[in-house]
């Protein structure tokens, strides 16, 4: 592990910039991201960007994501409760938890399958064309995900 005393330097320095050296899959990845989600409501997509960045532990994601959420009018309370919306679900509308949900569900496969008891709540509170966009938002900011994680991209809002 690398660390320095007295700079801002970051624990675990980037790797390597996925834009510089493979730029055909970065901008094949930004395309797919401008369309996956297209059609639900903007909030909605930015809680499962950022609950599924927080499961994988995708700090420059939860960075990006959180900043974003605020943005676009998400209050501080939905966004800092997130982590634990299971025990906060007053915070959430039943289509939110519907979301997240199934944004669990498909970041963590455990056991290798989408339970049925979480495709079945998402599938009540979404039309299948809105929950074809909700699995391809959860897909795509699972794989942004890895690709962070991997490289070790630094948060932009570090001091």
């Amino acid at each position: 592990m690398t660390t320095t005393v007295g700079t801002r330097s970051p624990v675990h320095p980037p790797r390597l910039s996925l834009a510089d050296h493979a730029p055909d899959v970065y901008r094949a990845m930004a395309t797919l991201s401008a369309v996956a989600g297209a059609g639900l409501e903007a909030p909605l997509v930015e809680l499962v960007k950022l609950r599924a960045s927080q499961i994988n532990h995708c700090a420059f994601c939860v960075d990006m994501h959180s900043r974003e959420a605020l943005a676009a009018g998400e209050s501080t309370s939905r966004i800092v409760q997130l982590s634990a919306w299971r025990e906060s679900r007053h915070f959430y509308s039943e289509r939110e938890l519907a979301a997240l949900e199934l944004t669990e569900a498909v970041t963590v496969l455990t056991d290798g399958f989408v339970p049925d008891e979480a495709w079945a709540v998402a599938a009540a509170a979404f039309d299948e064309a809105e929950l074809a966009q909700l699995v391809a938002a959860i897909t795509v900011i699972n794989a942004w995900n890895r690709f962070a994680v991997t490289t070790r991209m630094v948060p932009a809002g570090r001091p």
